[in-house]
């Protein structure tokens, strides 16, 4: 049985080689800054796009995409225009951010990309 650290590092890998695999360009993994950490941050386009990886093995305490709280978000958002602000960008690139919910209860998980869940 793998621990809580070991299971969300494999679910962050299985979500990057699913974003590259869809055609985004991963710019960033697990950033930090003051604010917080972002899982991954990837392009599509011209669209920066911020993504939160929650892996589960059980419902017990919810699924994935139920643990983001509006303090959650706020701080997802918070992370993202520090990012922005930081890179120096000459005007405000469009921003979206997915949530990536993997239920890892198998040997195969199943997936939920949300994508602008926030």
């Amino acid at each position: 049985m793998e621990n809580k650290q070991s299971l969300g590092k494999s679910g962050e890998e299985f979500a990057a080689r699913l974003v590259t695999e869809s055609g985004l360009y991963i710019i960033q993994k697990n950033y930090r800054c003051p604010k917080g950490e972002m899982d991954i941050i990837a392009r599509d386009r011209k669209v920066l796009v911020f993504i939160e990886v929650r892996t589960r093995r059980s419902a017990f305490r919810g699924w994935g995409e139920e643990s983001i709280t509006p303090q959650k978000a706020q701080r997802l958002q918070a992370i993202a225009s520090y990012y922005v602000l930081q890179q120096g960008y000459k005007s405000w690139p469009g921003l979206r951010f997915d949530v990536v919910a993997i239920r890892w209860i198998d040997k195969n998980p199943e997936v939920k990309w949300i994508k602008a869940a926030l």
